[in-house]
């Protein structure tokens, strides 16, 4: 089991014949995805490696039938239409990996998606892999092996570092969800923590964070209100920041007090995480209850 995507998920590609869409096609595809179709207005009847391609998602559910999931890598300007289009088809789960998406057009985006009880992920993410079952994403798999942790991230680089770090140790994952590095994103650290406290293959959970914004403040308070079952695991990037200056992400900036790496870190620690200093120190808190 798994949260979000699993062995039998079947997913679709809006974008699949442009370089990145057919280049991620082709990795997804030999990773064991079943990806049952892809879209490309204009390009229907073509096929991207051996898979067919069709001018619009309706045409796509019609002729490949069930549909799971979509990832979407077009370019900014047509996100919208492309998600749109998605969520009216009544497509459950939709990743959008393009960045630099308007953010006034990712807020109509999830509005609408919460509307239609849709799971809205990204913009700016590396996606979603259950480990050994599905991948819908951009992200070195070979980094992500199967086993009892899950993690959601607003890096998708400081995800892969960590992921690359529980291999070493012999630890795997069960789930790994890229939320985006947007100030605003369809999916929050919120909504995946029930998600992850329902898996019964999930035993702990790592959650990276970074300056900017109040995401991780809010799963601090969460985690206040219920009790949650497994260990949680955080770090928050960005604790030499600046304030008022831009750190990588979109949404890593801190304004006065707000969005601080420290004050974030104390919130999650008040919460019961277990909170670390270093990508380092967090892997060797997670191996120590592995043991």
């Amino acid at each position: 089991m798994a949260i979000l995507l699993d062995a039998d998920s079947r997913v679709l590609i809006q974008g699949i014949t442009g370089s990145q869409g057919a280049y991620h096609a082709r990795l997804i595809k030999e990773y064991g995805t079943q990806i049952v179709a892809g879209v490309t207005p204009g390009r229907g009847g073509e096929e991207v490696h051996g898979i067919p391609v069709y001018d619009t998602v309706k045409e796509a559910r019609e002729y490949a039938g069930k549909i799971d999931a979509s990832m979407i890598l077009v370019p900014p300007r047509a996100v919208k239409d492309a998600a749109v289009e998605a969520i009216e088809n009544d497509v459950p789960i939709i990743i959008i990996i393009t960045e630099h998406v308007p953010v006034h057009d990712t807020m109509y985006l999830r509005a609408l998606a919460r509307q239609r009880g849709v799971w809205l992920v990204g913009p700016n993410t590396i996606g979603i892999i259950s480990p050994g079952k599905c991948k819908l994403g951009i992200m070195a798999s070979f980094l992500y092996p199967p086993g009892r942790i899950g993690m959601m991230s607003r890096s998708g680089t400081l995800s892969h570092e960590t992921a690359s770090n529980l291999m070493y140790r012999g630890l795997g994952l069960s789930t790994v969800v890229g939320i985006g590095g947007d100030p605003v994103v369809g999916t929050d650290f919120v909504d995946l923590l029930p998600l992850f406290a329902a898996d019964p293959e999930t035993e702990a959970v790592i959650m990276i964070g970074e300056i900017g914004g109040n995401k991780e403040e809010r799963a601090a308070e969460y985690l206040q209100r219920n009790s949650f079952p497994k260990p949680v695991f955080a770090f928050i990037a960005g604790q030499t920041a600046p304030p008022g200056k831009q750190m990588g992400h979109a949404g890593a900036i801190i304004e006065g007090e707000s969005g601080r790496a420290d004050t974030k870190a104390s919130a999650l620690a008040a919460a019961g995480a277990r909170v670390a200093g270093s990508l380092e120190e967090l892997v060797e808190m997670v191996a120590s209850v592995f043991k």
